[in-house]
C-alpha cells in the first residue's frame, strides 16, 4: 500500500480558488515539477517562516 515513509500524509485537505490563483498554482507545479499537495506544504512552511520572523 505505497511506499513506507517517515512522514506519512494522512490528512487531506479540500480548497476552493479562483481563477488567478488557480493559474498561480499550475504555473507553480509546471516550473518546479512538483505536485500540488507539495506546492502548498511548501507555501504553508513558507509562512510559517515569516511569521517566526516577526
Amino acid at each position: 500500500m505505497g511506499r513506507p515513509t517517515d512522514n506519512p500524509k494522512d490528512i487531506s485537505l479540500k480548497v476552493r480558488l479562483d481563477k488567478t490563483t488557480a493559474g498561480k498554482l499550475d504555473e507553480c507545479i509546471r516550473e518546479l515539477g512538483v505536485s500540488k499537495a507539495e506546492v502548498v506544504r511548501r507555501g504553508v512552511h513558507k509562512v510559517h517562516d515569516d511569521l517566526e520572523k516577526k
